[in-house]
């Protein structure tokens, strides 16, 4: 019998330096949408609070928690929880869906990320436009990912798990044609 293991979206790929620059593998424990029912809005925003020490995020924002627990806006009426597992009485209020090996998940950091990540993506990440805290839905080359702000020169972005290959080779040749004209 085969003997199966299980790997991370980015197993063998990550990290990676280019320059003063660095993309590394991000392994929340959990990763789950929230989509509220019509009407539960506000009360989702509670619930999550008390659990989680966070509300519900604004769009193209995210939401600081406890524990390491972050909210971002994924999309209308759409939010995923990155981080623990959610509790359970957050059902009660909105569609809860595991999405926890569906993504790969990396951060960009570094003097410069956002100029690589201008290279890919029809968006404004300058921090005047794209303060941290930030998150959206854009493209980046020919693949949909989420993008959020960290901090001042750290990103997180994610694809979906199949495209991992794919978003790290993007990232390498935009890390290193930068890196080339400095």
């Amino acid at each position: 019998m085969a003997e199966l293991l299980a790997k991370t979206a980015c197993a063998g790929l990550l990290p990676l330096t280019v320059g003063g620059l660095s993309l590394s593998e991000s392994a929340p424990a959990a990763l789950t949408t929230l989509a509220p029912y019509r009407g539960q809005e506000q009360a989702l925003s509670k619930a999550l609070m008390a659990a989680h020490g966070l509300g519900f995020p604004a769009i193209h924002a995210s939401t600081q928690g406890k524990k390491d627990a972050r909210a971002i806006w994924f999309g209308r009426d759409l939010a995923l929880l990155i981080g623990p597992e959610p509790d359970s009485r957050l059902a009660q209020h909105a569609a809860l869906s595991d999405q926890s090996q569906g993504w790969a998940v990396v951060e960009l950091a570094g003097v410069g990320a956002a100029e690589v990540l201008a290279r890919l993506c029809p968006v404004d990440l300058r921090a005047a436009a794209f303060p941290v805290g930030a998150s959206l839905r854009t493209e980046a080359k020919h693949m949909m990912v989420s993008i959020s702000r960290l901090g001042e020169d750290r990103f997180q972005i994610m694809v979906f798990r199949s495209m991992a290959r794919t978003l790290i080779h993007d990232l390498k040749t935009a890390m290193e044609a930068g890196a080339a004209r400095g």
